[in-house]
């Protein structure tokens, strides 16, 4: 226990729940981070499409970038009215399910779940590829690097979603604040030198053109760089993270990250054609990154370039953290209507859904490991399902303002607004959409494609699991009363001490049957004589005393069991008993060895566990399990409680407590 309390802080009461919640100031790093980051990524994702045609095709990423800006202000302008209009969840799982049926938001849900594990390795490995930028001599240990900080991010989030905020806030808006001036001060020296800066570092060469500038290479260039938008659905998806007035503090958050993130994509998408940034292969050793080239070009590799590229690499690494905040909460509404295991659905000791959390650095870290930390491998696979849940949360809003319409009279000019920015929308992401598919396909997309309907299968079949458990424990009607005999009651034992004693006291509470059964291997004269020792012994100190207290006696049954078998012939002998006794329940009593500490378990056989469990498999609806413990050194109750629960100061708590002391 304090070695939990010193990683993930003490355990935190229900209570609690409402002071952990955070503002738009914690919003921005622990929500935004992925919109933010990705503004180091997309441009690059786009100018490496477009290097493919030398200088001529650099030279088209600013209006490839205003494309991306204007699809991101139809974004921004649609889940601003998102969240007003779901101010509690406003994600794409509930807006799709409310509006356009269970079906597409569990469609919606399952884009979004693959889009958050692939933002996570994007992100991270994008990190990674900035530090190896700035310290080459790291590039050999790029997936030991991205594994590591995956797990310091999963050990900050399972401490809880404030603290990821308030830890993340100094390198997001050192991150802001740097390249903030490291762009205008890029942008005044383009501006005093007629659009033709001197760099100071020049970067490497322009690449000989390989292809011409077409069609194909733009939407190409334009699906990779629509990866900069990942990030703007986190907001809406998480607004139940915010404190009261949830939908207000989230819309802010939205503004900013919008805001910063149109600003940095306009003055990078400039600035590198102004500065004739071509990208690297980050395979490659020597590899800089496109915003390490812009930042040694317009200040030098001095302290303003690394303090800029050391909060981006902050940044990149830490982005990780918006599917960290958003992942969890999705998987617990998809659980809500089962759909994930209930796990999901299940807060943790700091009041975060830990199974998710943990699912998550699984998976990424799964998805690292098979591309070796590099992001351009990963990128052919990103935007796909953020694109499809856009496309799906938009079409599901155009729908509920359209019934609104049909339900309302009065403002309906406002809703016939709010309609056609949401249609617009919808129509918008799902042709970008279409050119990620078309684009993208062939290089990886496909990848995502094949398993989005593998996750949605495997989500309607744990909803089909649940639905069969649901119809065999419905019960309707008031409780059978009749037929309440006793159970037949079967003790297994090895040898007559304090533990079988015990188990055969609680037998005789529950039932006047009551059959002991011990296992003979009948083998050698020693078996022969632990086999009478016990018939001797079940005599005078079990049956005789029984019949002295006016109980029936206990009986023991010694079957041969020639192959050390114990479940086998025990599971054997229960089921011949309910053929003789068809209409009564049988109830086995096992006696348990309670080890005091982890390392006694080492001592010991899980043979009792082993036979529990086959027993409850396949003993049928009317045989029942009781184990009957036997505690090596005797816990003391008040340092578990105390350790469980610890002491709260909430006067309601003290009240309920005070009167049993």
């Amino acid at each position: 226990m304090r070695l939990l309390d010193l990683l993930l802080g003490r355990k935190l009461a229900n209570y609690e729940g409402e002071e952990r919640k955070i503002s738009a100031i914690e919003g921005v790093p622990a929500l935004g981070l992925d919109g933010l980051a990705s503004s180091a990524y997309g441009p690059e994702a786009a100018l490496v499409i477009l290097g493919a045609a030398g200088a001529a095709g650099l030279g088209q990423i600013e209006p490839i970038m205003i494309a991306i800006l204007v699809l991101l202000a139809m974004l921004f302008l649609s889940y601003w009215q998102t969240i007003g209009a779901y101010p509690t969840n406003g994600g794409s799982y509930t807006v799709a399910r409310e509006n356009l049926g269970a079906n597409a938001g569990l469609l919606a849900a399952t884009a979004l779940m693959i889009d958050y594990v692939l933002n996570v390795a994007v992100g991270i490995s994008a990190g990674v590829g900035a530090l190896t930028s700035a310290v080459p001599g790291l590039h050999p240990y790029t997936l030991e690097l991205c594994l590591a900080i995956l797990a310091l991010i999963t050990l900050v989030n399972l401490r809880g979603t404030l603290e990821a905020g308030l830890v993340f806030s100094v390198p997001t808006y050192l991150f802001i604040a740097s390249f903030a001036a490291l762009l205008l001060f890029g942008l005044y020296k383009a501006l005093a030198s007629g659009g033709n800066p001197a760099p100071v570092v020049p970067p490497p060469a322009m690449p000989a053109a390989s292809e011409a500038v077409t069609l194909w290479l733009l939407l190409r260039a334009f699906a990779s760089g629509c990866t900069a938008m990942t990030g703007v659905e986190a907001v809406s998806n998480g607004v139940g993270a915010f404190r009261a007035p949830s939908a207000a503090h989230a819309r802010r958050t939205l503004a900013g990250i919008v805001f910063v993130l149109a600003a940095l994509l306009a003055g990078i998408a400039y600035l590198a054609s102004a500065y004739s940034i071509a990208p690297m292969d980050q395979s490659e050793p020597g590899y800089q990154s496109v915003l390490s080239q812009l930042a040694a070009a317009v200040v030098g590799r001095g302290t303003l370039y690394f303090i800029a590229i050391g909060s981006l690499l902050a940044v990149l690494c830490l982005s990780a953290n918006t599917s960290f905040a958003g992942f969890p909460r999705l998987c617990r509404q998809v659980a809500q209507d089962g759909y994930l295991p209930r796990a999901f659905a299940l807060p943790g000791r700091r009041l975060v859904y830990s199974v998710g959390i943990l699912w998550l650095a699984l998976t990424a870290g799964g998805l690292l490991a098979m591309f070796g930390g590099i992001t351009d491998r990963l990128i052919p696979l990103f935007a796909v399902g953020a694109f499809l849940s856009f496309t799906l949360s938009q079409a599901g809003m155009a729908v509920h303002w359209r019934r609104q319409l049909r339900e309302q009279e009065d403002g309906r000019h406002g809703n016939r607004a709010r309609l056609a920015v949401n249609a617009a929308g919808a129509v918008a992401t799902g042709l970008s959409l279409a050119v990620i598919l078309a684009a993208k396909f062939v290089e990886g997309a496909w990848i995502t494609v094949l398993t989005i309907p593998c996750v949605l299968a495997l989500l309607l079949l744990i909803k089909r699991y649940y639905r069969q458990i649901d119809r065999q424990l419905i019960e309707e009607g008031p409780i059978d009363v009749g037929d309440l005999t006793p159970p037949i009651v079967v003790v297994p034992i090895a040898e007559w001490n304090r533990l079988a004693e015990r188990a055969i006291r609680y037998a005789l509470r529950l039932s006047s049957e009551v059959i002991g059964v011990h296992m003979t291997r009948l083998e050698g004269p020693d078996e022969e004589e632990h086999a009478g020792k016990l018939r001797r012994r079940w005599r005078n100190e079990v049956e005789h005393p029984a019949r002295d207290a006016g109980l029936p006696p206990p009986r023991l049954v010694q079957i041969p069991s020639p192959y050390r078998s114990i479940t086998g012939p025990l599971l054997k002998f229960i089921l011949e008993t309910r053929r003789q006794h068809p209409r009564r329940a049988v109830a086995v009593v096992i006696p348990m060895l309670v080890e005091a500490h982890w390392w006694d378990r080492l001592m010991h056989t899980e043979r009792v566990r082993r036979i529990r469990a086959i027993l409850l498999r396949h003993g049928g609806p009317n045989l029942a399990v009781v184990m009957v413990p036997w505690t090596l050194e005797e816990p003391r109750p008040e340092a578990v409680i105390a350790a469980e629960e610890p002491r709260q100061k909430h006067p309601a708590l003290q009240r309920e407590v005070e009167p049993a002391k």
